[in-house]
């Protein structure tokens, strides 16, 4: 494994030491949370969000198509500690509370993501998920996986979610890329374990993108991940200048 850090510094302008520096500390943190048994790759940005070279964590080509799936895998890990971060610190009310006119919740959209998953990683490959879920039978409400129901909590749909991503990670441990499956919803035809794996990555990016806007919209807390932000760092003036500024650009284009 390789660990590679690639700043080009020409673009960093005239202060290159400090922008190299403040490139390195963030980074630093963020390093301390990475798997490095993985390979991943990131852009690298400066105080303006311009993309100024790459962090990479690599490993040889004796096994591309493991290293395909290790990197899946990685991705797969980082959306679900993502969509746990993104309801912590939250009381049952507000991790519950529909905040779109069809009712996108945040304990819903992690109570679905785990059902979807122990689907898909489970009876999909004959390896069926050993617990009941009655909200994902074929008799159930429309939706009914979409929202925590009264007999349940934060803490035992976040318990739900770690059994079920623990049956997902066996089930990609023991899987080649090439092993096939059934999805029924799809249809009659099989579907190969790297098609399905992919599919649930977009799937689970897609849900964390709505949970982004839900709790941004529920508190102000924001961010790409636990030790990355993704976002400039300015303070909250600065912060509403920018909406004011976006705000009058529509108006004059309305």
């Amino acid at each position: 494994m390789r660990l590679t850090l690639d700043i080009d510094l020409d673009t960093l302008g005239e202060d290159t030491a400090a922008e190299a520096g403040r490139t390195l500390r963030y980074w630093a943190g963020a390093v301390a949370q990475m798997d490095l048994r993985a390979a991943v790759e990131f852009p690298l940005t400066d105080s303006t969000s311009k993309t100024i070279g790459h962090l990479a964590v690599s490993q040889g080509e004796d096994d591309p198509t493991g290293a395909v799936k290790d990197v899946l895998a990685r991705y797969l890990h980082r959306l679900h500690e993502t969509l746990l971060w993104k309801i912590d610190g939250l009381g049952e009310r507000d991790a519950r509370w529909p905040m779109t006119p069809t009712g996108t919740n945040l304990l819903g959209l992690l109570k679905h993501v785990a059902s979807v998953e122990s689907e898909y990683f489970g009876f999909v490959f004959d390896r069926p998920f050993p617990l009941t879920l009655p909200w994902s039978s074929e008799d159930a409400p429309d939706n009914a996986d979409m929202w925590a129901w009264a007999e349940e909590t934060i803490g035992s749909v976040r318990d739900l979610a770690t059994v079920v991503w623990a049956h997902a990670d066996a089930t990609i441990d023991e899987l080649d890329l090439d092993a096939t499956g059934h999805v029924p919803w799809w249809g009659e035809d099989p579907v190969t374990f790297a098609h399905v794996l992919v599919h649930v990555v977009v799937e689970l990016a897609r849900h964390l993108g709505q949970a982004d806007i839900v709790r941004e919209l529920t508190d102000g807390s924001c961010g790409l991940m636990p030790a990355i932000s993704n976002l400039p760092e300015h303070d909250a003036d600065w912060w509403s200048d920018y909406v004011e500024k976006l705000k009058q650009v529509a108006e004059a284009a309305g």
